[in-house]
């Protein structure tokens, strides 16, 4: 199936959409007891069109995600210098040199064939989360929570922290035993960052410590 690209945005409206998502942002991170400042909003942008970026810079958003190693390198060859970039989607070893040279932050390592090749294409630079399927689906990618001692122990990459993606839910309440899971598992191994929370679910997720917010349709609607 074709994907439907994401055309006509309006700079006024994103922005008025970002500001909105901020002070959500705030809120949640109040009720913890957290300065929203540690809290970053990553816009998803896997279905909206190279040519309609431009109207993402003029609404003041800078960081962007994109989960195909194709589109990541087209559009941030497209823009050189005008967004950060990080890689959120399904991490394959085969693209990992592709992905590396656009990429600040790859959020999805989840198998040792992809942490090798990191370890041989990346820099000192190189930052990576891994995905940690903390639902237990064993249609989607992550490593088991039981299994991240020994993945974190044989990984090359430099790994600063974790991501998860709980399964689609109405109910935004639904997805926080799956964040506290993330979170738990993050101070247990030492490590500050967690992407976590998308346009369902973010200010649940930063309530339980997100780092990183991943949103798309809440954004651009």
């Amino acid at each position: 199936m074709a994907r439907r690209l994401i055309a006509g945005l309006d700079a006024a409206r994103v922005a008025e959409n970002a500001v909105r998502i901020r002070e959500d942002i705030a809120v949640a991170a109040g009720l913890a007891g957290r300065d929203p400042e540690g809290v970053e909003l990553l816009a998803a942008v896997k279905y909206v069109d190279l040519d309609e970026l431009g109207v993402l810079a003029d609404a003041g958003i800078r960081l962007l995600g994109e989960n195909r190693a194709q589109d990541l390198a087209a559009k941030a060859s497209a823009y050189p210098g005008a967004f950060r970039w990080h890689f959120i989607g399904q991490l394959q070893s085969r693209r990992v040199k592709q992905i590396i040279p656009h990429a600040e932050l790859i959020h999805s390592l989840a198998s040792e064939s992809a942490a090798e090749q990191i370890g041989r294409h990346g820099t000192p630079e190189t930052e990576v989360l891994v995905e940690v399927d903390v639902a237990g689906e064993q249609s989607k990618a992550g490593v088991w929570p039981e299994d991240l001692g020994a993945f974190l122990a044989a990984c090359p990459a430099r790994v600063t922290g974790l991501m998860t993606m709980p399964p689609p839910t109405r109910d935004p309440e639904a997805s926080r035993p799956h964040f506290a899971a993330l979170r738990r598992l993050a101070e247990e191994h030492g490590l500050a960052r967690l992407s976590m929370g998308t346009s369902q679910d973010y200010a649940v997720a930063v309530e339980e410590g997100a780092t990183i917010v991943r949103v798309g349709s809440v954004l651009f609607e």
